[in-house]
């Protein structure tokens, strides 16, 4: 039998993560962490472990678990192992409809029912996943409410301003941690970018590689209210980037930025580290701008 969607969802995002270098030969992975980490139970996660080590992309110990393996793979195929966002099409109807301002912003299960054609069991899903990523929530007894979100140039441009603010001075709080397995790890993922991820892997992978960059850097400060926030100023602006473009050329100049700001976090120039951030940032959202302004209905992804 063939393995559900599920399952192989949950097998195309693991081996993702070792493509991208946040799983690592020898890591070691179990289903109850699987289940965890995506939310599911025991079983489809066991399933996808086994199905990724029949792939020989994991070895499979007896009473130990699972291990990455060493990932040999012909460049020429790696942008097929990478598979794009994995959300049902409905989500991304309804997040259209909610950056249109086409639905309003408290709806019933029943409305999204009858509006899209889905089970109860559908709707609850497409719900769960949008409030999961900050931009839908329960009303307290009956219905849904859909929160502010990016939609407009200067929404993100707002986003932007308080990122400037925040992230430079993350990296000048006195209990910064120079975490240098860490940085080695950041490092690392930014240089595969660079060595030829940027014009293989497909969008999303390209966006959660910016996203993490910034979010593990920033976690370093030893204040998690910095990372916090950033988390959800991320959420904030997603959803205008689920349906952008991507201008892959421009990513090879903020990668190289990326790897610098890991250099001199690693000598302990955080004060450097923070110029180049503040610049870096302000330089993303000024390439970004003109595309908004032009092409309302997409944008240039930014990190």
């Amino acid at each position: 039998m063939a393995p559900s969607a599920l399952v192989q969802r949950i097998a195309a995002q693991i081996r993702q993560k070792i493509q991208t270098g946040t799983l690592s030969e020898g890591d070691h992975l179990s289903a109850q962490k699987v289940a965890d980490e995506f939310n599911v139970s025991r079983s489809p996660a066991r399933e996808a472990l086994v199905l990724l080590s029949q792939q020989a992309v994991l070895e499979q110990l007896p009473n130990r678990g699972f291990f990455v393996l060493q990932m040999l793979q012909d460049p020429s195929q790696e942008k097929d192992e990478v598979v794009p966002l994995e959300e049902p099409d409905a989500y991304y109807r309804l997040s259209e409809d909610w950056l249109n301002n086409a639905i309003p912003g408290e709806v019933t299960e029943q409305f999204l029912r009858t509006r899209y054609d889905l089970t109860k069991a559908q709707v609850i899903d497409i719900l769960n996943r949008a409030a999961k990523v900050g931009w839908a929530a329960p009303k307290p007894g009956y219905g849904w409410r859909f929160l502010d979100v990016a939609k407009t140039p200067e929404s993100l441009e707002q986003i932007y301003k308080v990122r400037s603010l925040i992230e430079p001075a993350a990296l000048l709080e006195p209990t910064y941690l120079h975490d240098l397995p860490k940085l080695k790890q950041l490092k690392k993922e930014q240089q595969d970018m660079l060595d030829g991820g940027i014009e293989s892997l497909p969008a999303d992978v390209l966006l959660k590689s910016g996203i993490r960059f910034h979010e593990e850097l920033i976690k370093l400060s030893g204040n998690p209210l910095y990372h916090m926030i950033l988390i959800q100023l991320n959420n904030m602006r997603r959803l205008i980037e689920y349906r952008s473009m991507i201008d892959r050329k421009r990513l090879y100049k903020q990668c190289a930025e990326h790897i610098q700001m890991i250099e001199l976090v690693e000598q302990g120039n955080n004060l450097e580290a923070a110029h180049l951030m503040k610049q870096h940032l302000s330089g993303s959202f000024a390439q970004k701008s003109p595309i908004l302004q032009l092409r309302p209905e997409s944008a240039a992804i930014v990190e």
